[in-house]
């Protein structure tokens, strides 16, 4: 669910902001860019602190603090009636989101039976999938309302937030974490915890490095589409939103069905070939706009396949790349680093790309694609070429008690 509200917020939030408050609220270009770059540089902060504090003190801590202040932030999205609010509204929902994602993905690859990890991390996938479709359905009925439109997306979000929190009182901390913990060594300045500095040691140094440049790379046309996709299809193409959100939906669909197949395979040695299609079929998606410019049908190009090459790569191939090649105790912690180094990147880009788009959309378009080309070469020729760490063995009691001593 933290990804369903990862990929709710993400395009929940472009939609809402670059389209449905600007008429009400008078946001201009450089407005909206501010507000969304708000957004992904709190989730980068709350990525990495977020990750941190997971691999410290527990995942289902951390799980339960970030859900509550994502609810905060989506409902003061919901209540905005002036431009200020949409700043804090913004910075809270990536905050929250940030720190929940990282430590939720952990959880959900430790709590899996050892031979189905991969699938259960895809998982997340799915649900991502889900919350772009729950958004874009939202849109196609309250789209032509504008601002309320805008708030019944926000309020929708605090719902499903409230839900989960719920849900989520229940959950037992991973005992893989309890198990990691009590095995690692012991000092007296950090007791239990793997040193951070291990992260730079090899081969933990180059599993950070491909994935966070892979992941990067890949997101780079994932956030722009994703925050960007109706202002393009309305302004540079010419339609309405309420069109597109259908047709965005039968994509998504069609997308949940390749991750529930990518589910099936992602733990076999089929993997690599449903990643190459993956591959192929996210830089077919941008290569008509970078080659063409913007028009209704180079649009549907990436409303389409861009989707559904991202069901078997990109994130979802990132997601278990960081649980496989990170050891336990240091998971959450590189994959939040991983995702605010992402998230950065996507928030300076989010200060300039709603004002290129106006004056030199092809530029944005060739920069994607060009992004595109580095995390497909990372993702088939660097990263199937590192070796997955060893974990330490669980600890006797009597080791315990001598490392104690």
């Amino acid at each position: 669910m933290a990804s369903y509200l990862d990929s709710a917020a993400l395009v929940g939030s472009g939609i809402a902001i670059s389209v449905l408050y600007a008429g009400e609220l008078g946001l201009t270009p450089a407005i909206i860019g501010a507000v969304l770059a708000c957004q992904q540089f709190s989730f980068a902060a709350g990525a990495l602190f977020g990750g941190r504090l997971g691999d410290r003190f527990g995942r289902r801590r951390v799980l339960t603090l970030a859900l509550v202040v994502f609810a905060v932030g989506a409902a003061v999205l919901g209540s905005a009636s002036a431009t200020w609010m949409l700043y804090p509204g913004a910075i809270l929902t990536g905050l929250g989101i940030g720190a929940d994602l990282p430590v939720a993905l952990a959880l959900a690859n430790e709590a899996a039976p050892r031979k189905r990890k991969g699938s259960m991390v895809s998982l997340s996938q799915v649900q991502w999938g889900l919350g772009i479709v729950s958004v874009q359905l939202v849109v196609s009925f309250v789209g032509h309302l504008g601002a309320p439109g805008a708030r019944i997306i926000f309020w929708s979000l605090v719902g499903v937030a409230v839900l989960v929190l719920l849900l989520r009182i229940s959950l037992p901390e991973s005992q893989e974490w309890l198990t990691a913990r009590s095995a690692a060594p012991t000092d007296a300045v950090t007791p239990s915890v793997v040193r951070i500095r291990q992260i730079f040691r090899r081969p933990i140094v180059f599993a950070v490095l491909a994935t966070g440049i892979y992941y990067a790379t890949w997101n780079v046309g994932a956030s722009i589409n994703g925050k960007y996709q109706s202002y393009l299809w309305t302004k540079l193409a010419g339609g309405d939103i309420e069109t597109l959100s259908r047709l965005a939906v039968i994509a998504t669909v069609l997308s949940f069905l390749a991750s529930v197949l990518f589910m099936t395979v992602v733990d076999s040695r089929w993997r690599r070939l449903f990643a190459t299609l993956g591959t192929v079929l996210i830089l077919v998606s941008w290569a008509p706009l970078a080659l063409f410019g913007a028009s209704q049908v180079s649009i549907l190009f990436v409303v389409f396949l861009f989707v559904l090459g991202s069901s078997f790569a990109g994130e979802p191939l990132y997601k278990v790349w960081a649980q496989e090649l990170i050891p336990t105790l240091l998971r959450g912690t590189t994959q939040g680093a991983t995702m605010a180094f992402t998230r950065i990147i996507a928030a300076t880009l989010a200060l300039v790309v709603p004002t290129m788009l106006t004056t030199m959309p092809r530029t944005v378009f060739i920069g994607i694609f060009v992004c595109a080309v580095i995390s497909a070469l990372v993702g088939l020729l660097w990263i199937p070429r590192l070796h997955r760490p060893l974990e330490p063995a669980p600890a006797t009691t009597e080791a315990i008690k001598e490392g104690s001593a």
